[in-house]
């Protein structure tokens, strides 16, 4: 995630506030670093704070997060923050954890004023109280350091809380509402699942089923409000379907979006289609030749919600292909399915889809296990890495595989998050994900 260009920032404590809201969490025993863009802040970066290990363990450390921050091609300067306990005792006293991060700064210092971003300050934040790791004066920054209240009751914090944002549990603890008790809607989905399982069979390479499928996905994704979850949930336990704007989707409805999930292609379409239109996805699939001339068999589909016209998701419109050109598909191509997973088109995706999407998979990812589950969890983790949050991704990652071990897509999508790849969408400013829309004022 990029900052919201309208924020003013006064304070370190203004900086430093700004970071749970950036994350969505608090972290702790954590460096996180922020690039810089002249006086402007640019991207936010977390990884945990290495453990052990000696000098080459440090520096290697070192240059995983400089390569990482290169992803900001107009970053000019780094903020680093520590988020640790044990710095100062109250007799001011520097503990052994403090020290220990002496060594990993300067090495951090090393490796960023060489990539081109030099370290302009660092804090230590711990439980209790933050202060500047470069700060000797008492008069600003006594010992043991300040009380972090004061990073709670900053301006900033508060005009992001005033904005709608809200700081939430870490990734893969329990959210706020999930309830580890059945639902009522959740056998008659199950149920409704293996049904739609059975008739779809024998259909996975036909075209008619296929915009069957993407036609039941459209009007769901419209049934949906984008700010009834908080966003970076990752349920741990099944739970009641959610109802959003025009009280929810039918069992039936929601037992047939997961026996779709079951088919990976019809899986990755609703991905595309959800990111770059619905054109985007038609086009793939026929690229990647899953359709076949088909027996004559009766389209399977329930029964679709009333949805009102919107240019949300059906067809993509003219900027749309516009972006797919400038993106160096060609005048008249559209992304393919590998472009849009890797976030290098279309130029921006649909970041309001996308937040449908998530709530949807979200609710469906609830309604019971295996692969259905697994297919969901993966789609909101695939989410959550083109929004660059790593963190959230792996969660969602990790619970889809203990959902169906060995499930590929998941496998995958894991591996990318473990080596630092960064979605193409969130290296780019103009491109990147932004917490309160671009319109934010």
């Amino acid at each position: 995630m990029t900052a919201p260009e309208h924020l003013t920032i006064s304070g370190p404590e203004d900086i430093l506030g700004y970071i749970p809201h950036s994350l969505g969490y608090r972290p702790s025993e954590s460096l996180v670093a922020m690039t810089m863009q002249g006086k402007r802040l640019g991207a936010t970066l977390r990884v945990d704070l290495p453990t052990g290990g000696g000098r080459r363990s440090r520096e290697a450390f070192a240059r995983t997060v400089a390569e990482y921050l290169l992803a900001d091609k107009d970053a000019d300067g780094t903020l680093l923050v520590f988020f640790a306990d044990g710095g100062f005792d109250d007799d001011g006293r520097e503990g052994g954890a403090a020290s220990s991060l002496r060594p990993l700064l300067a090495d951090l210092e090393c490796a960023l004023g060489l990539a081109g971003m030099p370290v302009r300050d660092a804090w230590r934040v711990g439980a209790e109280y933050w202060r500047n790791v470069y700060c000797t004066d008492n008069g600003c920054c006594p010992l043991p350091g300040r009380p972090v209240t004061e990073i709670r009751d900053s301006r900033l914090n508060a005009e992001m809380v005033y904005l709608g944002s809200s700081v939430g549990a870490p990734p893969g603890a329990a959210s706020p509402g999930n309830a580890d008790t059945p639902a009522a809607d959740d056998a008659d989905v199950m149920a409704a699942e293996r049904a739609w399982d059975l008739a779809l069979a024998g259909k996975r390479t036909h075209r008619a089923q296929f915009d069957a499928v993407l036609d039941a996905w459209a009007a769901a994704l419209q049934t949906v409000s984008p700010d009834a979850i908080p966003e970076g949930a990752v349920p741990l336990d099944s739970g009641p379907l959610a109802t959003g704007e025009g009280g929810g989707l039918e069992p039936e409805l929601a037992g047939f979006l997961r026996a779709s999930l079951r088919v990976p292609a019809w899986r990755d379409a609703v991905l595309v289609m959800a990111a770059a239109g619905r054109a985007a996805a038609a086009a793939g699939a026929e690229a990647f030749g899953i359709f076949s001339a088909g027996t004559g068999q009766a389209v399977s589909c329930p029964p679709l919600p009333e949805v009102r016209l919107s240019p949300l998701l059906p067809e993509q419109s003219e900027d749309s292909v516009g972006d797919a050109a400038a993106s160096g598909c060609g005048p008249d191509a559209l992304p393919g399915y590998g472009e849009v997973l890797l976030g290098l088109s279309p130029r921006v995706p649909d970041w309001d889809t996308l937040k449908r999407l998530e709530r949807l998979m979200h609710d469906l990812s609830s309604c019971g296990g295996g692969e259905a589950q697994a297919a969901a969890l993966t789609a909101t983790g695939w989410i959550e890495w083109c929004r660059g949050r790593g963190s959230f991704a792996d969660a969602s990652l990790t619970r889809a595989l203990e959902a169906s071990p060995g499930y590929r897509l998941a496998e995958l999508l894991s591996e990318v998050v473990r080596r630092g790849t960064l979605c193409g969408w969130a290296g780019r400013r103009e491109a990147a994900w932004q917490k309160f829309g671009s319109d934010a004022a």
